[in-house]
């Protein structure tokens, strides 16, 4: 019974944290749509989410802290992506082509995996939430902040998931290429603004 509230709190957290428009989701969604290395995306994700919510609850938090010109890079660096991500999807949304559902030809594995790393480790929220946030949240829970950090998985794991292997549903809709044009360009105002925003945020 003492372990329930802990996983409970730390699966409610995580979605409340993970459930959100972002660059990952973004990207997640527009592979579950296109069916497109879904498998991989997902487990990336997954797998990402596991190793920064267990430093988080181990306590790397205070050590990040300590090291602002770290933050500086990766802010930048994320800029950078987010931006050029958002070129992309701002030129896929302007001029389509039909080779494939989404406008552009179906991309590789290895393409898929290089993006969806990129999209997760260059993205300094992934930090803030993942590392940060939960990782204090955690930490509250004292002896307990692992099975907090438990649930914090199962979140992620969950969403992902859904997000990854439910968005072919929506595949008829966006048979449509009208369709695809109005998503990728929700991509592109979405990556461009966090990019945006990335790059001013001093």
């Amino acid at each position: 019974m003492p372990v329930l509230p802990p996983i409970a709190a730390g699966l409610g957290t995580g979605l409340s944290l993970i459930v959100a428009i972002g660059a990952q989701n973004a990207f997640v969604l527009r592979q579950g749509i296109r069916r497109e290395h879904i498998v991989p995306v997902v487990v990336i994700c997954i797998l990402s989410d596991l190793v920064l919510i267990t430093l988080g609850v181990a306590g790397v938090t205070t050590v990040l802290r300590e090291l602002p010109q770290l933050a500086l890079v990766i802010r930048l660096l994320g800029a950078a992506f987010l931006i050029g991500y958002g070129l992309l999807a701002a030129r896929r949304a302007l001029r389509p082509t039909a080779l494939h559902p989404g406008g552009g030809a179906a991309g590789s594995w290895q393409a898929a995996v290089l993006t969806c790393l990129a999209v997760t480790w260059l993205n300094p929220h992934t930090y803030l939430d993942a590392v940060l946030l939960l990782g204090t949240i955690a930490h509250s829970w004292d002896a307990q902040r692992w099975w907090f950090g438990a649930g914090a998985v199962a979140g992620s794991v969950l969403w992902f998931a859904v997000l990854g292997f439910g968005a072919g549903l929506l595949r008829g809709f966006f048979a449509r290429p009208a369709a695809w044009r109005i998503l990728d360009g929700l991509i592109a105002a979405t990556m461009l603004t966090l990019g945006v925003l990335l790059a001013i945020d001093g």
